[in-house]
């Protein structure tokens, strides 16, 4: 079970239609190093479109790996993920175990804080029966969502550059309208001037 904010994730979902990008996680490998407390990850990434990606990073911890090998691959083409950081994490169980149960039935319940550039806190949450699964799920999950929500400012910002040619005032007043909402995800100074310089 995934969760993730609220604060305008229907928005986006509803702007990008069927072009929103699912990242699914369908192969994991990570080995630690107890010495050096370094961690290398590997993750395969199924995309909608039937492509993939090979993630792989190197981090203290495999939320840092995970994380930092996400950033490499996806921060070239989504400028704004340049802009949020990793800030809390925590892991806990579903319940508690009974007398009669060594607890290793309970759901690993992780919870991921990432930070915007205006220093907003956006939490995700994942849980399942693997702490692991759940790890990676989370993560993966917060760098969907700002990766969406990128694409959603580049669709709404053209959207609304197009009504305004067409003298088309209401639509730019909607469009105006879930920018706003948009941009509070994190700051898209660097993906205007990457647009600017496209054009």
């Amino acid at each position: 079970m995934s969760s993730n904010p609220d604060i305008n994730l229907d928005l986006i979902k509803k702007v990008l239609g069927s072009s929103f990008l699912a990242l699914k996680v369908t192969k994991l490998d990570f080995s630690e190093n107890l010495v050096s407390e370094t961690t290398e990850v590997s993750v395969r990434i199924d995309h909608p479109d039937k492509t993939f990606a090979e993630i792989k990073g190197t981090g203290k911890g495999l939320v840092d790996a995970l994380f930092k090998g996400l950033l490499s691959r996806y921060a070239e083409e989504y400028e704004s993920l340049k802009s949020i950081r990793l800030d809390t994490f925590s892991a806990g169980i579903s319940k508690e175990p009974t007398k009669e149960s060594s607890g290793v039935d309970a759901a690993a319940q992780i919870t991921l804080g990432i930070k915007n550039s205006e220093g907003t806190n956006f939490a995700f949450f994942n849980e399942s029966l693997s702490l692991v699964s759940s790890t990676v799920r989370v993560v993966v999950s917060a760098v969907e969502y700002f990766v969406n929500a990128e694409r959603a400012f580049v669709t709404l910002h053209a959207a609304r550059k197009d009504a305004r040619e067409r003298r088309r005032e209401d639509l730019v007043t909607r469009y105006t309208a879930e920018i706003a909402e948009v941009v509070k995800c994190t700051s898209y100074a660097e993906v205007i001037e990457k647009m600017k310089s496209e054009s």
